[in-house]
């Protein structure tokens, strides 16, 4: 069985809410995303592929991905 943590890592992502100034819309526009605003900050949640390609996304926007 696949480790849960990792599939997590992989189908998510967890930003402070001003990461996404100035970018949610268009992030909203290009990938088929969930944007959900948490206590901890912003929660994207999609499948692998559309993660992936979000968060090259947003590193090319000067966004930190850890």
């Amino acid at each position: 069985m696949p480790d849960a943590a990792l599939l997590r890592d992989s189908t998510q992502i967890l930003l402070p809410e001003e990461a996404l100034d100035g970018l949610r819309e268009e992030l909203e526009h290009r990938f088929t995303l969930t944007i959900r605003s948490e206590e901890e900050g912003v929660r994207i949640v999609g499948s692998p592929v559309e993660i992936k390609e979000a968060s090259a996304y947003l590193s090319r926007n000067g966004v930190s991905i850890q």
